[in-house]
């Protein structure tokens, strides 16, 4: 309704071609065709680099018109319009917020390299724009603390719904090649990394990241912020310990609240992930492009599928997303492509053609019995994980990571109840313990059964004299 989609305002199911960029190639006096090489989206605006560096912007975004004289609003526009302030320079990289947009543009017309200057303009009721002020720009003004003087090289920029985060590294040679991160705008929870909830004017460095890494990505969601650096370590900061969540998410147990400094996000197998690429943030979620580009992570609000796991549920720790789809379609389609492939290199007449359908058939059908009984595993492992889940946070008020699942499960596929039984107990601080018992007052409370409830305090009492008996021979 607003024009972020460029084809007259109107709501749209599937893809539609923006024609205006086919009409402004065509008519180019360059003989270069005009390509699209960069996009970004956010709020209601969209926005685009083409290869000669100029910016194009449509939906809602920060004009100017005559009906926004002596104030500031959003212009509705249908579809892309160039933003002539940049003719003659190279816009390299743009984002934007829910109102306003940052862009990194070359200081000469072509870009250099290390040459790039901020610009900002749009809203800027909570500082997001880092110009020292809380006034609005219909026009791009220069961020002065990455000027053409500046000592900071800046070479990536984020934008959350009214914040922004910049990373820059230095001018001047030195032996270590280290970045830094920047934040301004709003702050109330925690999405600037400064260790408050204020909001900033001027950007201020995530002083607490730590020195001598370099930083490969950044981006923002609403209310949180994320960066990766180059070794695979991933800090995120802002609403709900850095996940984005909103308040309503149902995030359980006390280590609650937002961070406002930067937290470490750790996988599966440790703090680092491999080879890492780019990390991207939606509103409330955040995914991490990683091992060269042959492994997604996901973690954050799950509704509608979005982390792309297999489940709709919150995850508080990145879980891989389940990429290639291990789905019949997917396959079938790859099939279809292996096979038109190799008959169109059979030279030697039909039968190798038929064998090679025939293998092909045969192929197919026990990819397709494999992918039910994957199914069928996914569907069971996924209730299980979900039962899992809300049985953990019933007893210990927190939700289920990688490091919870017991050691003898991890290193044999077996479990020792007995063992594990003791093991939590030795580790059980205070607070543990009391939850422990009030769980399975609880329990017993809500059995009805008198003869199942006995069994229950049997079953208890087993367990506890059996650790007793076992510690005691470790004792001797």
């Amino acid at each position: 309704m607003d024009g972020q989609l460029g084809v007259n305002g109107g709501n749209f199911l599937v893809p539609c071609l923006l024609e205006r960029f086919l009409e402004v190639g065509s008519a180019t006096e360059s003989e270069v065709p005009l390509q699209v090489c960069s996009v970004k989206a956010g709020g209601m605006m969209s926005l685009a680099i083409d290869n000669l560096g100029g910016l194009w912007m449509w939906g809602s975004c920060p004009l100017e018109s005559s009906s926004n004289e002596g104030g500031f609003s959003l212009v509705s526009s249908f579809t892309p319009t160039p933003v002539w302030d940049f003719y003659g320079h190279t816009v390299v990289k743009v984002a934007c917020g829910n109102e306003h947009v940052v862009a990194l543009v070359s200081a000469g017309e072509t870009y250099k390299g290390e040459d790039l200057v901020c610009f900002s303009w749009g809203g800027n009721n909570h500082g997001q724009l880092g110009l020292g002020d809380k006034e609005y720009r219909n026009r791009p003004a220069i961020v002065e603390a990455f000027n053409q003087d500046s000592p900071f090289a800046v070479y990536e920029v984020a934008c959350g719904a009214f914040h922004t985060a910049l990373l820059t590294h230095k001018k001047r040679p030195s032996d270590t090649l280290e970045s830094m991160c920047w934040t301004y705008g709003l702050g109330e929870n925690g999405q600037l990394g400064h260790g408050t909830t204020q909001s900033v004017l001027s950007p201020e460095p995530v002083k607490e990241l730590p020195q001598y890494i370099y930083l490969v990505s950044v981006d923002c969601g609403l209310f949180h912020t994320s960066v990766v650096s180059s070794a695979g370590d991933v800090w995120s900061w802002g609403m709900e310990k850095g996940l984005g969540l909103y308040p309503d998410a149902g995030y359980a147990g006390g280590d609650t609240g937002d961070a406002v400094s930067p937290l470490q996000i750790n996988g599966l197998n440790g703090p680092r992930f491999q080879d890492p690429v780019q990390v991207v943030c939606g509103a409330a979620h955040t995914v991490l492009v990683a091992n060269d580009g042959y492994k997604l992570w996901s973690w954050g609000r799950g509704r509608s599928g979005v982390l792309g796991n297999g489940k709709t549920i919150d995850c508080y720790a990145p879980t891989v997303v389940l990429w290639p789809p291990l789905t019949e379609d997917f396959k079938q389609e790859e099939l279809n492509t292996v096979h038109k492939e190799a008959t169109a290199t059979i030279d030697d007449g039909d039968k190798i053609g038929e064998k090679n359908s025939t293998r092909d058939a045969e192929t197919e059908k026990r990819l397709s019995l494999a992918m039910k009984e994957m199914k069928l595993l996914q569907s069971k492992l996924s209730v299980m994980e979900k039962y899992a889940g809300i049985l953990h946070g019933s007893i210990f008020g927190k939700p289920m990571e990688e490091q919870d699942i017991p050691v003898s499960l991890q290193n044999s596929g077996g479990y020792d109840i007995t063992r594990e039984w003791e093991n939590m107990l030795e580790s059980a601080d205070r607070a543990k313990l009391v939850r422990l018992e009030k769980f399975y007052r609880n329990m017993l409370a809500g059995v009805k059964d008198k003869q199942m409830k006995k069994r229950i305090q049997e079953m208890i009492k087993e367990c506890l004299n059996s650790s007793t008996i076992n510690r005691g021979k470790g004792d001797v």
